[in-house]
């Protein structure tokens, strides 16, 4: 089938808007300050007299408009005062149990722990940042104590990781990615390049009503014996890259689903070194199946399969033949011929989301979900060890999970430090963002 043939079936398509693959141009729109932020009501009241001819003025209305304040973030010290008593008749020492604290002995509260974990770990704010904002409030505490506390509350959080990685490794379909983990080696005063992998769970896009997870692990390699032992016991499907290290889950009860981004970014790369109307080409046909995601995103499984067989198998076949035909007219070394090499070894990955209504056509939602650690990396460069990685992990799991299910991050993560020291360990499934009550505190912990 020939090219022309291809864009005569896509013409009819809707044309998605110039960029990235998902990407809309969006217009400058008014923003809405949230209902549920506290609102200063400030009065400008008029003249008491008409000002042109002092008569008397009757209230017919009033114009209310609004603007967005900010409190600067306040340090406060919590005392906690225990009086003592002694029994009049035998002496004993009757005095309050002294509240939980999330690090025993500690000087920082849940709140304040909560803060330093949520600057640094969403905000990219590095440790020596936030040190240095506590000495201008007069605060004197250094940076390796702030290290202690994030590693300190990373271990007592770890059961609830490990609780979300269950969660995820209990759907039917899994987005998994991989990125580079700059780690400092001890001794060694250089860094070595670690791994954090992540494994998302999201079934929006098909109505799936359980709650979406992203569950991050560390590993001090890029070895396919992480992964393997990552998703031991899963069975589903697995949509990631053309990464070698994936392809021993395949031989074990999981699906290989493909990622249609990674092969539309090689065709962009080589139209950005320079025009390439074959490239152009591709792209066109590739945007093509986009748009008939946008039909598909929101309906159930069934009718998602349904509509992809019905439009966008005949565009893959056709497009599988273009593939191979403009390979055998191009040099083996050039950037286009790799494209279409990447694109061909495999295909039967790349359209199996076709057959399966419960996948994407691409791995952004994995993508996505290691945005974070990309943007902190650039602020505090390396892990300080692998222990450090190994924490990190687990606090990008929490607070990741916590935003995909639109819960405040703050909030959920403070509630869930006073609560899990004293939680047994076999219900701490209570403790996950969709199922704690944020509304209920908890005792007197601090």
């Amino acid at each position: 089938m020939q090219l022309e043939e291809l864009e005569m079936q896509t013409a009819a398509l809707p044309k998605l808007t110039d960029g990235a693959v998902e990407e809309k141009a969006t217009a400058r729109r008014r923003v809405t300050l949230p209902a549920q932020l506290p609102r200063e009501e400030k009065r400008v009241d008029a003249p008491c007299q008409c000002p042109a001819c002092q008569g008397e003025l009757t209230h017919i209305g009033e114009d209310v408009s609004e603007m967005l304040d900010v409190v600067p973030a306040s340090y406060r010290v919590i005392r906690i005062v225990r009086p003592k008593f002694s029994c009049q008749h035998c002496d004993t020492l009757v005095q309050g149990q002294a509240p939980e604290r999330v690090i025993k002995k500690g000087l920082a509260s849940a709140a304040l722990l909560t803060q330093v974990i949520v600057d640094k770990y969403l905000d990219h704010q590095p440790l020596y940042r936030q040190a240095e904002r506590m000495e201008r409030e007069g605060i004197d505490i250094e940076r390796s104590t702030l290290a202690d506390w994030v590693g300190q509350s990373g271990a007592l959080l770890t059961p609830l990781a490990e609780a979300i990685g269950r969660h995820v490794k209990a759907g039917q379909h899994i987005y998994a990615d991989d990125t580079t983990a700059p780690t400092l080696s001890p001794g060694k005063g250089r860094t070595q390049t670690g791994r954090y992998w992540t494994y998302v769970r999201d079934g929006r896009s098909w109505g799936d009503t359980t709650p979406p997870a992203v569950w991050l692990q560390y590993s001090e390699d890029r070895k396919s014996l992480h992964p393997t032992a990552h998703l031991t016991g899963y069975k589903g499907s697995l949509q990631a890259d053309a990464y070698a290290g994936y392809n021993a889950l395949y031989q074990n009860h999981i699906t290989q689903h493909g990622c249609w981004a990674h092969v539309r970014r090689k065709f962009y790369d080589i139209t950005q070194s320079g025009p390439s109307p074959l490239a152009e080409e591709a792209l066109t046909i590739i945007q093509s199946l986009y748009v008939i995601e946008k039909q598909a995103r929101g309906q159930p499984p069934d009718e998602r399969q349904r509509l992809r067989s019905l439009q966008a198998k005949p565009i893959l076949v056709q497009f599988n033949n273009w593939l191979q035909t403009t390979l055998r007219t191009l040099s083996k070394g050039s950037a286009l011929s790799k494209a279409i090499q990447y694109a061909l070894k495999q295909w039967d990955a790349l359209v199996a989301y076709v057959d399966n209504g419960y996948a994407e056509i691409d791995n952004n939602s994995a993508e996505r979900s290691l945005r974070p650690i990309a943007l902190g990396r650039k602020n505090y460069l390396f892990a300080g060890s692998v222990g450090g990685g190994e924490r990190a992990a687990v606090l990008y799991s929490i607070l990741g999970t916590a935003k995909l299910n639109g819960i405040n991050p703050n909030a959920y993560l403070t509630a869930v430090l006073k609560r899990i020291g004293n939680h047994p360990i076999n219900r701490i499934d209570e403790l996950l963002p969709w199922n704690i009550d944020l509304s209920v505190q908890p005792g007197d912990a601090i």
